[in-house]
């Protein structure tokens, strides 16, 4: 495993304050310059695929397609904000009342200034570049303190980094939870934070002694609901590939499956076909499946096994820190495993007779980042997404709301708050500051 050291406060301080004076020059205000910025960070992410490949299978095992997808996939995040900056950077024209005739209004977004990234393990890349782009967009500075608990990421992170852009406008701090608790000492115009519900407690509590607005995306228990209308192929394909892919470490993956009980059967068949389909007999050798990140994490995923009847996986490797993908029956709603987000290789499955049991279930938890749905019924989505709140949703699929740079993503309630991706992103790092004009024509 790669050591991480920690840094000196004092060198902290001495790097904000390099960029403080880098910001007040006004160079990142020139949207030329943004643009420079942005395709510099894509030459960035195409030069070097391979080693960002190599990295993530260093930290988590990460199969090539996956990198490829939801890693360097990030890439089009960047091909958006560029083909749309000098739209959104413009001063948008806003109307006034009748009685104000003789005034014009008009709303001029500018930069925050500093701007404070802390990105988790389960994508260390991807959640870093992502909210990048909107940093850079908006014309800030930028700190980044990627997760030392993906260390061979954090360190290319740093280098890379360091080659394409100068640290008094963009740099990487390494190092452990101390690290992260200096830097949040700090006075930064904005913090972005990608973890769990716990940590982005202690966030926002360090930065309201600073009056530091944050963006917070943590998590949860996603539900996926599945109707008998459905084409039952697709919908176990779609939940298999999103419930496992990086290992079930993913914040938006379906946490479990709530099924009418008409099609459960057919539906348990049709998901252990799709696993032996995509992972083989034996998913430890295959060359798709991610590892778990840690031993902490692997060990808490164990004792989730212990509850419900395990209907296919259950295999461990603690030496390989692999968990099978597992799939548990004769869940109760009061078991561990249905307190807690899994945040692993592990789908329990509940059945349900009336789709109002489904919403109640739903309600009485904390509101979740995403939740699923699967079903033609028009009328049964509609009463599905109006009677529940989540932080995103998608209807007959999985995950892919999140590769929409058109649809800000984001939390709600526990799940987190405020939202990034496209102009979303570019509005989170931005102020919207309101400007009324007057002339001397005329004085009332």
């Amino acid at each position: 495993m790669i050591s991480i050291a920690s840094i000196d406060p004092n060198t902290i301080t001495t790097y904000l304050q390099t960029q403080r004076e880098f910001f007040t020059t006004g160079r990142t205000k020139d949207v030329n310059f943004r643009l420079a910025q942005l395709e510099k960070l894509r030459t960035l992410v195409t030069d070097n695929k391979e080693s960002i490949i190599e990295a993530l299978k260093g930290d988590l095992n990460k199969p090539e397609f996956e990198s490829y997808a939801m890693e360097i996939g990030a890439i089009k995040e960047i091909d958006y904000a560029i083909k749309h900056i000098k739209k959104w950077t413009k001063p948008k024209k806003t109307g006034v009342p009748l009685e104000f005739f003789n005034y014009s209004a008009k709303i001029l977004p500018e930069p925050l200034g500093m701007v404070l990234i802390i990105s988790p393990w389960n994508y260390p890349f991807q959640l870093v570049i992502s909210p990048l782009v909107g940093s850079i967009a908006a014309g800030n500075c930028t700190i980044i303190k990627p997760s030392e608990l993906a260390p061979h990421t954090a360190k290319l992170l740093a280098k890379l980094i360091g080659e394409y852009f100068p640290p008094e406008y963009i740099r990487v701090v390494e190092g452990g939870v101390e690290t992260s608790k200096q830097l949040l000492e700090q006075k930064f115009d904005h913090i972005f934070f990608t973890g769990g519900t716990g940590i982005g407690k202690i966030v926002m509590t360090a930065a309201a002694k600073h009056l530091t607005p944050v963006t917070l995306e943590l998590g949860g228990k996603s539900p996926c609901i599945v109707d008998r209308e459905i084409n039952l192929e697709h919908t176990s394909k779609r939940i298999i590939w999103g419930k496992f892919i990086n290992a079930g470490q993913t914040c938006i993956a379906p946490d479990y499956l709530l099924v009418n009980k008409k099609i459960k059967s057919d539906l348990i068949n049709a998901l252990q076909q799709v696993l032996q389909e995509f992972y083989g007999n034996n998913p430890e050798v295959s060359p798709d499946f991610a590892r778990i990140i840690n031993k902490h994490h692997f060990h808490r995923l164990t004792e989730l096994l212990k509850a419900g009847r395990i209907i296919v996986g259950g295999k461990i490797n603690p030496e390989q820190l692999y968990i099978a993908p597992t799939l548990i029956d004769n869940i109760s709603l009061t078991d561990k495993i249905m307190e807690e987000e899994i945040f692993g290789p592990i789908l329990p499955i509940i059945e349900y007779t009336d789709i109002q049991e489904v919403i109640e279930i739903i309600n009485s938890k904390p509101k979740p980042l995403a939740l699923y749905l699967f079903s033609e019924s028009k009328k049964l989505q509609e009463q599905v997404l109006t009677n529940t709140s989540s932080g995103t949703g998608c209807i007959n699929d999985t995950i892919i709301q999140v590769a929409i740079s058109s649809l800000p993503f984001g939390g709600v309630g526990d799940s987190g708050m405020g939202n990034y991706h496209g102009k979303a992103g570019f509005d989170t790092f931005s102020h919207h500051k309101s400007v009324l004009y007057n002339g001397f024509r005329l004085d009332l």
